[in-house]
């Protein structure tokens, strides 16, 4: 579901001229306050200051994008340069695609009208506000998905669900080769700080390569959902698993019987509490967790960023409402819900959610359950021993989904994964 007025090329500027304080939006005591200490942060670290984005993105864009990446890493060096410097990359493979679809080269223009829209969809992440800039990105992805999904190697939808008087927008995809058929499927949930475009990978990946439909959805308050309205609530995200699996159970393609939700990041607590009101989900699978009520090591300890983000994603500007807000962030009364397999993967080093309240929601959850401990991993699992050499997560994930939605049986506990990549198992 587009919301934006008919697209252009025209250029609309910068999403954060250089020189200014702070970006357009909301902003946070600690942006004031620590702005010298982030600026300084992203100087020496560059792009992935806060969690490893270029890594992410880059992997659902495949090898050929890696280029663009470094190219993004060594370029950034302030806040200001994040949107620019995507916006940049975008027009460039978005010409490239253009230049290959004329000359009859579908294959290279499909690739890189992906890769053009996971940037646009980038360059939106540090806009807080509905500007132009912002909807000018926005369209720009939109239109270059919308191209891929047309020379895509298997079938993609867009879609829109029926939601609290508006729509959730999202993209159906079938695997590769279908011919039809009812198909196990999953409901995909990205992050905070991704978006739907970038949920299903260009290549191999993990979903639909095992047979799956997914429905690589936006909830309230996530990209698109924002922007017509859907911001983030509790309650909001309470009634998301049923609206989606209401629009899945009545296409032909899926089976009722099988399926399952993923969530990541900030979709390991909205992916939660959408299992938790949604019976007839039979898996949910969520890792880099986000589950300390009241969300204070992501909002108080981390960047400022994250919640400047989330206050644009939960409808406010002020900060002192949006403290109130946050303390009604929590799973506790809806974890407590959950019936069908849960399976949970976290860091022990967890900086945006302490290991303890993740045991604590597992303790919570009456259903069977699965607890995988990376060592020494922070948020987003990957970059230590134990996660190079143990259990792959997404693939662990993927295939905890693939057993739990083919009826194989499970029996709760806690895996603890080394630095040596050993698996510790004992009861949960």
């Amino acid at each position: 579901m587009d919301v934006s007025p008919p697209d252009d090329r025209t250029a609309v500027g910068l999403a954060v001229p250089p020189g200014t304080e702070a970006p357009p939006g909301p902003s946070t005591r600690r942006w004031t306050a620590e702005r010298d200490r982030l600026e300084a942060a992203i100087a020496e670290t560059g792009v992935d200051f806060d969690q490893p984005r270029s890594i992410y993105w880059n992997a659902a864009c495949g090898v050929e994008a890696g280029a663009d990446f470094a190219a993004i890493r060594a370029r950034v060096r302030r806040y200001a340069d994040f949107a620019p410097t995507f916006e940049a990359v975008a027009r460039r493979r978005e010409a490239r695609a253009e230049a290959a679809a004329a000359d009859g080269h579908q294959v290279t223009a499909r690739d890189n009208y992906f890769m053009a829209a996971v940037h646009w969809g980038a360059a939106q992440w540090p806009i807080h506000t509905d500007d132009e800039v912002n909807r000018f990105y926005h369209r720009r992805k939109r239109a270059c998905y919308a191209r891929y999904a047309e020379l895509a190697d298997h079938r993609i939808e867009a879609v829109s669900i029926p939601f609290a008087g508006g729509a959730l927008p999202a993209w159906f995809h079938l695997p590769p080769g279908y011919h039809g058929g009812r198909l196990p499927t999953v409901i995909a949930v990205p992050g905070m700080d991704s978006f739907k475009e970038a949920t299903v990978a260009l290549y191999a990946d993990r979903f639909l390569s095992r047979g799956f439909a997914v429905l690589a959805v936006e909830g309230p308050g996530q990209y698109e959902a924002a922007m017509t309205g859907l911001h983030m609530t509790v309650p909001a995200w309470a009634r998301t698993g049923t609206a989606c699996v209401d629009w899945l159970v009545r296409r032909a393609e899926v089976d009722a019987q099988r399926i399952g939700l993923s969530g990541i990041s900030f979709g390991s607590f909205a992916g939660t509490i959408a299992a938790a009101h949604e019976p007839r989900l039979r898996a949910c699978a969520v890792m880099n967790t986000c589950h300390q009520p009241g969300w204070t090591a992501a909002f108080e300890q981390a960047w400022p960023t994250y919640k400047m983000r989330f206050m644009y994603m939960s409808g406010h500007t002020d900060e002192d409402a949006f403290d109130a807000f946050a303390r009604t962030l929590t799973w506790e009364g809806h974890a407590e819900q959950l019936s069908m397999p849960y399976l949970v993967l976290a860091g022990d080093r967890d900086e945006l959610s302490p290991l303890a309240c993740t045991e604590a929601l597992l303790a919570a959850v009456p259903g069977p359950k699965q607890l995988v401990v990376y060592q020494d991993s922070r948020h987003s699992i990957g970059g230590v021993p134990a996660a190079n050499l143990g259990p792959f997560a997404p693939t662990l994930a993927a295939d905890w989904l693939a057993d739990r939605l083919g009826g194989a049986p499970m029996t709760s506990e806690k895996w603890y994964v080394d630095a040596s990549g050993k698996v510790t198992r004992t009861p949960l």
